[in-house]
């Protein structure tokens, strides 16, 4: 498998995103109800499998010195290794940044909420007190890695 990590320069909401989600809701990840073409905060990044089709994202909002991510695998790519290539590449790209911690709070409602956590803690995540999984970021790591 061949998958690329590309950088958005100008963030915005589009089918494709609307797509990844599947049948979750954008509201369940705080994004609201966006519209297509709407700008998106914070750094976002699209993985494209080898015929430029996207099949994943990753969202990095880095505040205080810490980054709350998030994960998005396509419906069909889920369980193909998109999400841990997604997964590794926001650490790359935090450390790139000298965070300290990369977390994701898994919203109660999350219909596969229990698995995801599952997920996070089998990669290093351990959670805390206020519900976040939280991980260290590896020092010295490049960003950009495939």
């Amino acid at each position: 498998m061949t998958w690329q990590w590309i950088a958005e320069q100008d963030p915005r909401w589009d089918q494709d995103k609307a797509a990844a989600l599947g049948d979750l809701p954008p509201t369940l990840f705080g994004l609201g109800h966006p519209e297509v073409g709407r700008p998106l905060g914070d750094a976002w990044w699209r993985v494209e499998d080898g015929g430029g089709s996207p099949i994943g994202y990753g969202r990095l909002d880095d505040t205080w010195g810490d980054a709350e991510i998030l994960i998005i695998a396509a419906p069909a790519a889920r369980g193909s290794g998109v999400g841990v290539f997604v997964l590794e590449n926001l650490e790359r790209e935090a450390a790139a940044r000298q965070l300290n911690y990369v977390y994701n709070v898994v919203p109660t409602r999350h219909p596969y909420g229990e698995s995801v956590r599952s997920w996070l803690t089998s990669r290093g995540f351990t959670a805390t007190e206020v519900g976040e999984l939280r991980k260290k970021v590896a020092s010295g790591a490049a960003p950009g890695g495939a």
